[in-house]
């Protein structure tokens, strides 16, 4: 359950300043324009306020074969729940990911990865994430990230240049 003090704190953050992951962290793996080894995946913010990124893994990224290898998507989903921040105007860094693999995600073929706030009491967000693919969920995690407004700050300051 969000308490009001925390849900008035995202509702005034929605409309943020600039693109946080661009400032932040341009060069991510996961979703860094600025990566020409990286996956590039484009968040979106859903209108049940959950956001979701298309992806579809070579074998580049390969574990056991034909499957990516576990970090890989313990990477796409960590970087979903950080976009749920992103999108809301805050910044958080990982300070717990528990992570169910309950399927084995498929190469080349197209995947979505999608997160949603499960609770939040400042300065503690807890999240959830799965990948899909197929209609079918393939790994599923939680995540606790610790709100650090600096880093915010340190981004919207960048947006004035």
């Amino acid at each position: 359950m969000i308490d009001q003090q925390t849900q008035a704190s995202i509702v005034q953050a929605k409309d943020p300043l600039c693109d946080l992951p661009a400032q932040l962290h341009p060069h991510c793996i996961i979703c860094g324009s600025s990566n020409p080894r990286g996956l590039s995946l484009a968040f979106i913010l859903r209108s049940d306020d959950s956001v979701a990124a298309e992806f579809e893994l070579d074998h580049t990224y390969a574990g056991y074969r034909d499957c990516p290898h576990g970090g890989v998507t313990s990477a796409i989903l960590d970087a979903s729940m950080a976009h749920w921040l992103f999108a809301h105007g805050l910044a958080g860094v990982t300070a717990e990911l528990k992570i169910r693999f309950r399927h084995p995600i498929r190469l080349d073929k197209v995947g979505t990865a999608v997160a949603k706030l499960s609770r939040a009491s400042h300065p503690l967000y807890i999240l959830e994430a799965q990948v899909l693919q197929d209609g079918q969920v393939k790994a599923q995690a939680t995540g606790k990230f610790i709100h650090k407004p600096d880093l915010v700050e340190q981004a919207h300051g960048g947006c004035d240049d």
